[in-house]
């Protein structure tokens, strides 16, 4: 088990962008390190499900990316610090929405929100026309 937490969102104009953090304990439960869990950010919009925005592996090496997203915004990890991040480029009104990172300790990344174990509380973005 991993604690997250997300920062950076935030109220930005169309075609902005922003930076989200997720940092994760420094200690799991399980006494893992950090650099064991693959990652995912999630977002849900008003009235709307979870949608699955991008995931990276263990390394940082596999990404994957909704088509909804790709080409705007960027998944990358720092392990030394314990957090991933989400570049987020371009930005469009229908991008609102909590911005949720979610960690599962495992090889593969996955976009089906089921398979994450840990989650955090979510951080607000709001993007006006």
């Amino acid at each position: 088990q991993v604690q997250l937490r997300e920062s950076g969102g935030g109220l930005e104009q169309a075609g902005g962008s922003l930076r989200l953090s997720c940092a994760a304990s420094e200690r799991t439960v399980s006494g893992r390190p950090f650099s064991t869990y693959t990652v995912a950010w999630f977002r849900q919009a008003p009235g709307k499900g979870r949608e699955f925005v991008a995931a990276i592996s263990r390394s940082g090496g596999i990404t994957s990316y909704a088509d909804s997203v790709k080409g705007r915004f960027t998944i990358s990890r720092d392990n030394a610090k314990n957090t991933v991040y989400l570049q987020m480029n371009s930005l469009k009104p229908e991008d609102t929405a909590v911005y949720a990172c979610a960690a599962r300790a495992g090889i593969y990344t996955s976009d089906r929100a089921p398979e994450y174990d840990d989650w955090g509380q979510g951080t607000q973005v709001t993007v006006s026309s």
